[in-house]
């Protein structure tokens, strides 16, 4: 089986840099990156100007992906995308069958998945598409599993942590690798006990180690059955994902693994600072009130529109941010004066600055430099707030090379 992937939702590249950086010799035959109601599609150029010339950018690579031929896209063994977490409900109109659906990204997928019918599928998403919606807990991702139960994948997930595993940001995201059941993989798994497959057999124990307590696993571990009727499943499926699960032939094991130990020696946010920073990213005297209210702690009496009133509680958080620790979560907002924005002590001129756009990509495991093409700051810090780890991409390329290379 060759090793070539097709990535969707491609942003500037992360799951594409995390496969070609891995030790298999990975080929990327297609991206699509699409930003809508945007007439600077910065992220695609970003991606162009450093992929064009290795192939995978074509002229359906930067169109909305509803839009796009199936018959276009080259066969591939993996698809991989970091798709946006939205509402995966659908509605039934009756003779019709399933239509109204929500989510529309996700649909793409499935719409993909069921033409070219890759042998693996590896996913990202925000870890609370778990529990997604808050009025029906668990619907969402019972909507995504049954989707490709009914396509003949298996599927394992895991909630990791970047940080957890020695990597330099407190990023919390959910995986999902998805194998067709007809491949050696799927049988290896299946002739398994769901414990060994989520601790010891399955890719994200190869790759992301966890403290196995086998006997309180087998305790505490959960299981249930999909309804092969995905209306169904979207009117009533309610159920509580662990960070850890595995789903074969339409049952789903579920349990909350604690981590194991790093990957690599751990990497702090003081190991990744720039020398000589600009002295624009420095925080102006004047505004250090304004820093200071933002990230502190407080208490603030409001009313609710039905005229109920509450004290809203804000905890405080560390200002500076601690150098000898994992970065915090990075968001889009990154760029602004906002709470969540990063502000560290400059180890060289001892004063307060905001991170710059490449320590933001050496958050990530990006490249130096990579988004430095015909973007502005916000611009750049944005596309690093949408990213993902790519050190921990790059982890599961290598075990996916191994799988296939066993095909």
């Amino acid at each position: 089986m060759e090793k070539k992937i097709v990535e969707l939702f491609a942003g500037v590249g992360g799951f594409r840099i995390g496969f070609e950086s891995a030790d298999s010799n990975w080929e990327t035959v297609f991206a699509n990156q699409w930003e809508p109601g945007k007439k600077n599609q910065f992220a695609f150029n970003c991606y162009k100007n450093h992929f064009e010339s290795k192939g995978g950018v074509t002229e359906f690579s930067n169109c909305d992906i509803s839009t796009i031929p199936t018959e276009s896209i080259p066969n591939h063994s993996v698809l991989v995308g970091g798709f946006p977490c939205q509402d995966y409900s659908v509605a039934s109109t009756g003779a019709t069958g399933i239509q109204g659906k929500k989510g529309v990204l996700w649909w793409e997928i499935e719409r993909i998945l069921n033409d070219k019918r890759p042998a693996f599928v590896l996913l990202e998403n925000v870890d609370r598409l778990l529990k997604s919606p808050s009025n029906q807990r668990g619907r969402d991702f019972g909507v995504i599993l049954a989707c490709l139960n009914r396509l003949g994948y298996g599927a394992e997930w895991r909630v990791i942590n970047a940080a957890d595993y020695g990597f330099v940001q407190r990023r919390r995201r959910t995986f999902i690798f998805a194998f067709r059941n007809d491949t050696k993989h799927y049988s290896r798994l299946e002739n398994n006990t769901a414990i060994r497959n989520l601790t010891i057999e399955g890719i994200f124990a190869k790759r992301f180690p966890v403290k196995k307590d086998m006997e309180k696993l087998a305790k505490n571990i959960s299981e249930i059955e999909l309804n092969s009727d995905i209306q169904k499943i979207s009117d009533e499926f309610k159920f509580k994902f662990e960070n850890s699960g595995i789903m074969m032939n339409g049952i789903i094991w579920t349990d909350h693994l604690e981590h194991g130990a790093p990957v690599q020696e751990p990497v702090t946010l003081g190991d990744i600072v720039q020398n000589d920073a600009p002295v624009k990213y420095y925080i102006d005297q004047a505004d250090m009130p304004k820093w200071e209210y933002m990230k502190g702690g407080k208490a603030i009496p409001r009313t609710s529109k039905e005229g109920h009133e509450y004290m809203f509680r804000e905890g405080a958080i560390a200002f500076p941010d601690p150098l000898d620790r994992p970065a915090r979560t990075m968001l889009t907002s990154e760029a602004s004066k906002n709470r969540s924005t990063h502000i560290i002590e400059d180890p060289q001129t001892k004063k307060l600055r905001k991170l710059t756009p490449l320590e933001c990509e050496r958050i990530n495991g990006f490249p130096d430099n990579w988004t430095d093409f015909e973007m502005t700051d916000s611009n750049r810090y944005f596309c690093m707030g949408n990213a993902l780890v790519v050190n921990v991409v790059k982890e599961l390329a290598d075990e996916i090379g191994y799988i296939i290379d066993m095909e």
